[in-house]
């Protein structure tokens, strides 16, 4: 069967445009839109009047190869499919060969979103996809809300997290084909958006966009997400009104996760000794130069202290299986851990450089694909990439590491996107990285761009741009090298980049 769309409890708009789609989920209890909203309408005639207001749409609905079922025995529409009817025709008789199914087995298949290495086609299972499902009712999202997602649906984000949690909540989920920046606050007016979810990145293409009056007239209240750097977030709470912001973090592997329930800015959760009981974790030390956990002589892991970065490892559990990815073993095996703290235990990688800190609130720090060694020294990209991204005349920044000819590790590079109107100002850089950065932090090239490569998530897209690095020949953009006399960036011509690679310009 072909279902683009499964009506259940939601109000039905007047007219469907062609970039927003309603997505309907759940069972009986389907109300019809009134002057007085929900309250006081007879939910007996509910199922009826919500199959008679789809006169007008069918047409428009056929038209889009758009199959409309209702869970009911029958229709008064013929093109209205039936489900209850069906249901009761079934046999009770077990079927032939029925492929054994339980909480462990396969539900879907999640790619990984690919931004360090190849895509790997993640098992996601039973249990987890139901345990996703009290996502937005943990941030706050309840049945009464119109639930706004403007991410792919391939994504565990908005797919188990999203219309999963619109299922269990039995609320309104309004689809948006593509996100929009400039249309966002006037879909969230036209549609009566209260609650919707974002990437990190999705914030702050909308604090980059012009004023617009639905920005403040809108009825959001909870926006529930993940990859908020604090800058964005201090702009966007001060901008947009007083909506909730619910920052977590979460893996399409693993059921380890945190929700930033308070009005912090700045941590992905918080979890105390009972949220530890719950979802048992540890922040584990690590090499700095192999990015493994350390192990002591007798071969076993030590905890990171509070307010020390450490990589964040879970047990495997009934409760946080991993059930690896699809036709990969080597792949699946790295991502486990063994005898960390005692033979025989188990331990899921998130790969994550985390902070926890006295308070018990958790930070992300960075991720070990990201992150590089210069001087000696862990370069955050993420540290980095905040810091910059606060300079007024900078859109978009990506940070990450070259290999510099002659030199160990790999030297800091960014990759910007300067706002509108705006030139580059490297003596304001430089006198930026003087104050809030060690120099081994510092990038030492930029690469000037329209646009930042990032996936169908809005994460950073780095491969790319570390493979070509800061040659001249490779790169048909601007770029600049910092010299430390003129505390500037100059910019980096074929002769310059030959010195560097010879050494005869040291850095």
């Amino acid at each position: 069967m072909d279902i683009k769309y499964i009506w259940c409890r939601t109000l039905l708009p007047s007219d469907i445009p062609t970039d927003v789609l309603p997505i309907l989920l759940g069972g009986f209890d389907l109300l019809p839109e009134t002057s007085e909203g929900r309250k006081g309408v007879d939910v007996s005639h509910a199922k009826r009047d919500l199959v008679s207001s789809l006169d007008n749409l069918l047409p428009t609905l056929e038209e889009n190869d758009i199959k409309v079922w209702v869970s009911d025995a029958s229709s008064p529409h013929l093109s209205v499919n039936t489900l209850l009817d069906k249901v009761e025709q079934t046999s009770s008789d077990p079927l032939p060969n029925r492929p054994k199914v339980d909480l462990m087995s396969n539900f879907l298949f999640i790619f990984t979103s690919g931004t360090t290495g190849l895509p790997k086609a993640a098992r996601v299972g039973h249990l987890k996809a139901a345990m996703c499902m009290s996502f937005l009712r943990l941030c706050g999202a309840r049945s009464d809300d119109n639930i706004y997602i403007p991410l792919p649906l391939y994504h565990m984000t908005a797919s188990l997290l999203g219309i999963g949690g619109c299922i269990e909540l039995g609320a309104t989920c309004v689809l948006k084909k593509k996100f929009s920046a400039s249309h966002f606050w006037k879909d969230c007016v036209k549609h009566n958006i209260t609650v919707f979810q974002y990437i990190g990145e999705l914030c702050r293409y909308l604090v980059n966009q012009p004023v617009v009056p639905e920005e403040r007239t809108h009825d959001v209240r909870v926006a529930a997400g993940s990859g908020l750097r604090p800058d964005v977030w201090k702009e966007f709470a001060r901008r947009f009104g007083k909506i909730n912001i619910r920052e977590a973090y979460g893996l399409t592997e693993a059921s380890i996760g945190f929700v930033n329930y308070t009005s912090e800015i700045g941590p992905i959760g918080r979890a105390s000794y009972f949220n530890k009981l719950n979802m048992p974790f540890e922040l584990l030390k690590f090499n700095p130069q192999l990015f493994e956990p350390t192990r002591t002589n007798t071969g076993r892991c030590t905890k990171a202290n509070k307010g020390e970065t450490g990589i964040l490892v879970a047990p495997v559990s009934a409760l946080n299986p991993f059930l690896g990815y699809a036709g990969n073993e080597l792949q699946s095996e790295k991502k486990l851990l063994r005898d960390v703290f005692r033979e025989g235990d188990i331990y899921f990688n998130t790969g994550d450089l985390m902070l926890q800190d006295h308070q018990d609130f958790v930070y992300f720090r960075d991720r070990i694909g990201d992150t590089f060694r210069w001087k000696g020294e862990n370069v955050a990209t993420t540290e980095v990439s905040e810091i910059l991204g606060s300079l007024e005349f900078l859109q978009e920044v990506n940070v990450y590491g070259v290999s510099v000819p002659g030199y160990e590790g790999r030297a800091g590079m960014a990759a910007l996107v300067l706002k509108p109107d705006q030139d580059l100002d490297g003596k304001k850089i430089y006198s930026l990285l003087i104050k809030s950065l060690p120099p081994y932090s510092w990038p030492w090239f930029l690469r000037i761009q329209m646009a930042i490569d990032v996936t169908e998530t809005f994460k950073q897209q780095k491969g790319k741009l570390v493979q070509e690095g800061f040659s001249p020949e490779a790169v048909h953009e601007p770029l600049y090298f910092l010299d430390l006399l003129q505390k500037d960036y100059i910019c980096l011509t074929p002769s310059l980049y030959n010195n560097i690679i010879s050494g005869k310009i040291r850095i």
